[in-house]
């Protein structure tokens, strides 16, 4: 009889109570929390890498525009003339959700086109600016 009740208790010993899983649980939730706390700040860092990498898409794309054109397009037709000659299929937003400027000629370098991201303040002429004649 003493065998039977101690393989009894060793049974019921076994496992987790109700209350150890919510202690964990909430344990994993708060660690969950404070990851995605962190990564919000990660994010806004890869900010100004992801307007760099769009500029430097669309000054492929405009390079190929260019072989089928005399000329990259003219200030009023902007980054759009490159989905109107397929030369890409849509024009993103910045990271920031603003559309990028586009200059032909360049203000700093007056044959080749210029791309500018207005970066996090939206104003031109920041240091926030990214600018494909500045990268």
């Amino acid at each position: 009889m003493k065998i039977q009740s101690s393989a009894v208790r060793i049974r019921h010993r076994a496992g987790f109570t109700l209350l150890e899983m919510v202690i964990v649980l909430g344990i994993i939730a708060m660690i969950m929390g404070g990851a995605i706390f962190a990564m919000r700040n990660i994010s806004s860092q890869t900010k100004p890498t992801q307007a760099k990498a769009d500029i430097n898409a669309f000054l492929t794309a405009l390079e190929a525009y260019r072989l089928n054109h005399p000329t990259y397009p003219p200030t009023q037709e902007g980054l759009k003339a490159l989905v109107t000659s397929r030369a890409m299929t849509k024009i993103n937003l910045d990271p920031w959700g603003r559309e990028y400027v586009y200059r032909f000629p360049g203000s700093i370098d007056n044959s080749k086109p210029e791309i500018i991201s207005l970066g996090e303040d939206g104003l031109e002429h920041t240091p926030d600016d990214i600018n494909s004649q500045d990268m």
